[in-house]
């Protein structure tokens, strides 16, 4: 990562601001019951607008036409071969053996074939320098972002805020200082950054691929300052820069080429249709769990490194985003939410996040010192949501202790009543 030399923002500009500015609740470490749950933070590559080439188009149109003629494939070998006289058979498997070393080179050639191609489309990130695979250029992307923005723009054309709001000049202020500080990192300035601000209680920031950008208002109830709103905002802009929607694209894509053969061969080998159904089904789910949930899980842990960087370097007190998933921990525990094994998710667990960006926070404390940023004052805000989180777990010890005590003292008043009856028999 290129460092530069960076202004803080304006004793004005601290996380008061954002919650006179934007007049809502923001809830403080103290208060974290107020937080909603956090859904999934969708975010999409962002790139300038091209002209689309049609055939990666086609291939995800036609994605489940492909399934299907797979399917037909398949079946219809099986049917095939099992309607063939045993004669024609032996003279079939007698033909494989004469010409194995044909078929051999012919499946070589195509995996040969296939190799390079995926060597050819392998390409170095800039910014972290990790090799990723893109099958799928910036072009392809301009259709398919164009209809999904009108397509949002239908959905929330009732409850998108004017850009006179003052929820939506906090945001946009917080979100083009980001953009401000990081100008000297590859992709930031070509992109045409547009804000949108929906209202709506949802935890939610996405980016799409035409550079719009879309923050909803509970992403404001949801943080409690102005720090972890910054870093929310840069993991947004991590993923856009790191072209993240183009790469997971080109995976799914590979992954769905290798799966439409498996696909085939389960159909053709699998002596019944229900047989093949359970096999199909079991093979979708492995490539789900096995590849596709992992991958997008370095995704966000990735976005989440550079985020936190893009923040540091804009002066934002880094520590506090970890305080952030620690709060969305609680609010989940509070809530009743079932706590789900990460492999079943698409990001991280709350819990996962916050140990991974802890062992990060030095490194863009040392990137935050090195852009000229005044030195941070106050406690940690790690320590902070610590204490407060023992004092309360005391509090509450207190308070069910209490109340054991007055239940007992209520169960107990029944029995004293009886001792203090006298007995008398009737005569």
């Amino acid at each position: 990562m290129i460092t530069r030399k960076s202004t803080a923002w304006s004793d004005s500009f601290s996380r008061q601001k954002l919650i006179e500015v934007a007049v809502v609740p923001a809830p403080s470490v103290l208060h974290p019951l107020n937080s909603f749950t956090v859904g999934d933070i969708r975010s999409f590559h962002t790139s300038p607008r091209f002209q689309a080439n049609p055939l990666p188009l086609l291939w995800i149109i036609l994605k489940p036409v492909q399934k299907l003629l797979a399917i037909i494939i398949g079946r219809g070998i099986r049917k095939w071969w099992l309607a063939l006289p045993p004669n024609k058979k032996e003279l079939f498997k007698e033909s494989v053996r004469k010409n194995k070393w044909k078929l051999f080179l012919g499946l070589s050639s195509f995996g040969l074939l296939f190799i390079v191609f995926y060597f050819t489309h392998l390409e170095v990130s800039p910014i972290t320098g990790r090799t990723k695979l893109l099958l799928l250029r910036k072009e392809h992307f301009s259709l398919l972002s164009e209809l999904e923005y009108e397509a949002y723009m239908e959905e929330f054309k009732n409850d998108m805020l004017t850009e006179k709001d003052a929820q939506y000049l906090a945001i946009k202020e917080v979100f083009y200082h980001l953009i401000e500080c990081n100008k000297d990192i590859p992709g930031i300035s070509e992109i045409n950054w547009i804000i949108h601000v929906v209202n709506s209680p949802d935890i939610n920031a996405f980016v799409l691929p035409n550079g719009h950008v879309f923050v909803f208002t509970g992403l404001l109830n949801g943080v409690s300052d102005i720090h972890q709103l910054s870093f929310i905002l840069g993991h947004e802009i991590a993923h856009a820069i790191l072209e993240h929607a183009a790469e997971k694209a080109s995976v799914v894509h590979l992954l769905d080429f290798l799966g439409l053969i498996f696909l085939t061969m389960i159909w053709a080998v699998c002596p019944r249709d229900s047989l093949a159904i359970l096999g199909q089904w079991l093979q979708s789910k492995m490539q789900e769990y096995l590849f596709s949930r992992p991958y997008s899980r370095t995704l966000e842990a990735e976005a989440d490194k550079i985020g936190l960087l893009i923040a540091a370097k804009a002066c934002v007190d880094v520590r506090a985003s970890a305080v952030f998933w620690q709060q969305m921990e609680l609010a989940d525990l509070l809530s009743g939410q079932p706590k789900l094994p990460e492999w079943l998710s698409t990001h991280p667990s709350h819990g996962n996040r916050v140990e991974h960006l802890d062992r990060l926070i030095p490194e863009a404390l040392k990137m935050r010192e090195s852009c000229n940023c005044p030195p941070l004052s106050g406690p940690d805000p790690r320590l902070v949501f610590k204490l407060t989180m023992k004092h309360l777990l005391e509090e509450s010890e207190k308070e069910d202790l209490n109340s054991t005590v007055e239940k007992q003292k209520v169960d107990a008043l029944p029995i004293e009543k009886q001792k203090q009856m006298p007995l008398t028999l009737s005569s």
